[in-house]
């Protein structure tokens, strides 16, 4: 019955609908149980297409771009949505064993921003080894994948796991259960990834709006040899102060394009996403809001961990205006090799720098003579830095300029 009906409420509505119950969503699920499923089922609709054709991405003559790969919604709309589809996409969970010595066994509520510095560093390991064009399916079995999915999983053993992203934010000052911005994310992550010998990814984390080429380039050089350690760089930004600047939307959308892009996360808090592309003048984005069932797919050997390995992958990806974006955010890039960081530099330069009047950041060769002398920008892109250099508890959660 609710078929016949529900596909007559416009379309706008169920995504306000929705929209707001992202936002209660804690509240809602301690307070009504089973009736917050009912109406959140009925608002998910708008993107999981139960009833009838999925509005993910309605056909348009606007392309749509996916972390540097183009689409047309008219002709290559499948592909397009196996694309969205093949992304890791890490939820809030629950009933997962309880964070070192607290009674947390589930993030909901608190653990968005988490989630997704979590589905940045995912998107890497699927670049470094799957590849860009590496297409998910229900069948994925490989030794690669699994072991990629089990470095998030929710224990204290898993490399990545929000338990030891959350005890490193408590030895830095973060409680746990306490709402992390873009940048702090984007510091724990770079104190996080040297423990991981597999994938050896030198974490760059550009301050204040300057992005050093040449910091970059020998932090990702090993000593005495030609070997180049895969860059992840996080570019923390704040564009605006409480709305975001339209005349960066342009900068933004040219990131996108760009074949390095590992998107960008933002939001505001409580509310944060990761967002891989976007079509005209909608952001696309994957949303970390839904509290799903802890668990390990291991081998993928038993029917229930081929259905927890499902609940990694979205079927349908969200949209919204690029005006709902909140200024404080960070960018985010992978380049593989040596020739991959050069490329990135160029179309920074081209399409970022000299194309913009008001540039996101700036690019230089080296380190400018005005930071040499601050001590605060030592290490700012990630070279021999200790931790403490960015202190983890200020009010506003956010340390560098604010563009306007």
């Amino acid at each position: 019955m609710i078929g016949r009906w529900i596909h007559r409420i416009p379309y706008w509505w169920r995504r306000h609908l929705l929209w707001i119950l992202q936002a209660l969503d804690s509240f809602l699920y301690n307070s009504i149980g089973r009736l917050h499923k009912f109406f959140k089922m009925i608002a998910c609709m708008t993107y999981e297409g139960a009833l009838s054709e999925p509005e993910d991405f309605p056909k348009s003559e606007e392309p749509v771009w996916i972390l540097g790969k183009k689409y047309s919604t008219q002709t290559e709309l499948e592909p397009l949505r196996n694309d969205v589809q093949s992304r890791i996409w890490l939820t809030y969970r629950r009933n997962f064993a309880q964070i070192s010595d607290t009674t947390f066994t589930s993030d909901r509520g608190w653990g968005c921003m988490l989630r997704c510095g979590q589905m940045v560093l995912a998107e890497a390991l699927l670049r470094r080894h799957l590849g860009r064009d590496w297409i998910w399916t229900p069948a994925e079995s490989s030794d690669t994948y699994l072991r990629i999915m089990s470095m998030f999983e929710d224990h204290k053993c898993a490399t990545f796991s929000l338990h030891i992203i959350s005890q490193l934010g408590v030895d830095e000052g973060k409680p746990i259960g306490e709402w992390y911005g873009p940048n702090t994310v984007a510091q724990v992550m770079r104190k996080l990834t040297p423990f991981d010998e597999w994938n050896n990814f030198s974490v760059n984390v550009a301050m204040d709006n300057v992005v050093i080429m040449d910091e970059i380039r020998c932090s990702c050089q090993i000593e005495g040899e030609r070997i180049w350690r895969p860059l992840l760089l996080f570019i923390p930004l704040r564009l605006g102060l409480s709305e975001m600047n339209p005349i960066y939307f342009s900068g933004l959308k040219n990131c996108f394009k760009m074949p390095q892009s590992l998107g960008l996360i933002g939001g505001k808090p409580n509310h944060a996403s990761y967002f891989i592309g976007f079509m005209g003048d909608e952001l696309v984005y994957l949303d970390p809001h839904t509290t799903q069932e802890a668990g390990s797919i291991a081998k993928k050997l038993t029917e229930e961990e081929v259905e927890l390995d499902k609940s990694y992958h979205i079927s349908c990806a969200q949209r919204m205006p690029f005006e709902h974006l909140d200024p404080s955010l960070a960018l985010c890039f992978f380049c593989g090799s040596e020739k991959e960081f050069d490329d990135l530099c160029n179309r920074m330069r081209q399409e970022l720098i000299d194309a913009e009047k008001t540039p996101l950041f700036e690019l230089v060769p080296t380190r400018p003579d005005y930071m040499k002398d601050d001590s605060s920008f030592e290490g700012a892109s990630g070279i021999n830095v200790e931790f403490e250099d960015h202190q983890l508890d200020s009010d506003d959660d956010e340390e560098f300029e604010v563009l306007q």
